[in-house]
């Protein structure tokens, strides 16, 4: 568990687990992405052999600096919310992106929000 360097490639997403989204300047667990954790904490239950890398993700607003902190706390609390519903923490390595990979460029609230994400990436078996 923990923050750890990844080889590129190493972890692939597959379509079964849904990115969970966070407010602005937040990393607490919205309840409407619970929904989403507990879908991903039955599918790890279930694949109980598999590794995950969960990514933390930011808008472009705030530093650089700031913006891999808060993808840190997201990517943790993520993390802690699938430890609480029974998987391994050894299972899961978190990363921070910061603001570096958005999903969206463009600069308004709907394409932000977008970016504000954890997202799981999967150990090939």
């Amino acid at each position: 568990m923990g923050s750890a360097r990844v080889v590129p490639g190493e972890y692939e997403p597959i379509r079964e687990l849904e990115d969970v989204h966070f407010d602005y300047d937040k990393y607490e667990i919205r309840s409407e992405d619970a929904r989403i954790l507990d879908a991903t904490a039955t599918w790890l239950q279930q694949n109980a052999d598999r590794l995950i890398l969960i990514e933390g993700h930011c808008d472009e607003r705030g530093t650089s600096e700031y913006n891999v902190a808060l993808g840190e706390r997201r990517a943790k609390s993520t993390m802690n919310y699938l430890v609480s519903q029974g998987v391994q923490a050894s299972r899961i390595t978190i990363i921070s992106y910061g603001e570096e990979r958005p999903v969206c460029t463009q600069k308004n609230e709907e394409c932000w929000s977008k970016n504000r994400r954890a997202q799981f990436l999967v150990k090939p078996r």
